[in-house]
């Protein structure tokens, strides 16, 4: 199958960033470390200036009509009529079994407009949902391929985007429309990364302008640009969940400790029912963090293990969903969907390389957020 460009593709490539699959899309991973980048220089660039991200693989769908909002709001978890137009919110997209299709970003825009933020592999699914019972007069667009979206993240971000004379004074979750580089922007205070940042949407046509007024914006202030490696050992350190490991047709929102984005009390959505069961039944695995006493490096898939009296390897408790060597704490870190007997605190083993390696569960996010 023929992978999905970035209309930023050449640019990538012309700073010589390595390129990988991600959602069916050919996105970098991260850039040259000749050049000052590499995933650590990229993850230390977020935490300590800024980092500039191509994320245009992700999805993009506008919902447009009267009775928009109600619409959306009968599929997705979270209640969007707890926020205001210029307002985003975090929410997902479930199956009747509580099952998550998808988890994505709504940004109100008014009752009558809704654009949608899902994960590059699942935007086609959502859209198809929205649309098999869209009333008269509704209408789901799917924007994929049209528009693009860049973040800038770090303590910088704010100075980064002044440069390029954008404002940065809206909350956390809101949003504004200004011009950058000559282009229209939806810019909003939302990122990946637990740092202060802003992800822009703009027309695909537009993104390479946008893309190199960044970039001389930000050179002042240590902002260089970063690939999804960084992006995922920043997110992790978070304990931000992503579709596919946290998340998926196996692992609800209750799993995956994610609730605080449920709208409970709103009369229906798709899966209600389950996930209210799921709740109240406290039966279901539960994703936690693991954090290494030792030196293992967890990874997906990798086996977690009770520890015996002994100390030594005692009865399967869970796996690993998602892991990675924490840049920040130079140590290894994870999450993992474990038995409801663990809890925070305990000691665990995980099966690195056959080898049982200690690991005591925690509640991320590992390193302090600054959004």
């Amino acid at each position: 199958m023929d992978l999905l460009r970035s209309p930023l593709h050449d640019h990538h490539v012309a700073l010589g960033a390595k390129m990988a699959e991600f959602g069916g899309w050919s996105m970098p991973l991260e850039y040259p470390s000749e050049s000052g980048g590499g995933v650590l220089a990229e993850h230390a660039a977020v935490r300590e200036a800024a980092g500039l991200f191509d994320v245009s693989h992700l999805g993009k769908a506008s919902v447009r009509g009267a009775g928009a909002v109600d619409h959306v709001n009968a599929h997705l978890t979270n209640d969007l009529r707890r926020i205001r137009p210029g307002q985003a919110q975090y929410t997902l997209c479930c199956d009747e079994d509580g099952g998550t299709v998808d988890d994505l970003i709504a940004y109100v825009r008014s009752d009558f407009d809704v654009f949608l933020v899902p994960n590059a592999a699942n935007t086609a699914a959502v859209v198809e949902r929205l649309r098999a019972d869209a009333p008269a007069g509704v209408e789901v667009v799917d924007r994929h391929r049209e528009l693009a979206v860049l973040a800038v993240q770090g303590p910088a971000a704010d100075a980064v985007l002044a440069g390029v004379g954008v404002p940065t004074d809206h909350g956390y979750m809101s949003f504004v429309e200004a011009p950058v580089g000559g282009a229209e922007a939806i810019v909003c205070r939302t990122g990946y990364t637990g740092e202060k940042g802003y992800e822009l949407v703009v027309r695909a046509d537009d993104a390479a302008a946008v893309w190199e007024a960044l970039l001389a914006a930000g050179e002042p202030h240590g902002l260089r640009p970063c690939g999804l490696g960084a992006r995922d050992t920043l997110r992790t350190e978070m304990g931000y969940p992503l579709h596919g490991h946290e998340l998926s047709a196996e692992i609800s929102p209750v799993m995956a400790r994610a609730g605080w984005a449920v709208g409970w009390d709103k009369p229906a959505f798709t899966g209600k029912d389950a996930l209210v069961r799921q709740r109240e039944e406290k039966s279901v695995p539960l994703v936690r963090g693991i954090v290494s006493t030792g030196r293992g490096i967890p990874r997906p898939g990798m086996v977690v293990r009770a520890v015996g009296p002994d100390g030594e390897p005692g009865d399967v408790v869970g796996e690993v969903t998602s892991g990675t060597f924490s840049p920040t704490l130079r140590q290894g870190i994870g999450l993992a969907l474990l038995d409801r007997a663990v809890g925070d605190g305990d000691d665990v083993l995980v099966e690195v390389r056959r080898r049982a390696e200690p690991f005591r569960v925690t509640k991320p996010p590992f390193v302090a957020a600054s959004t």
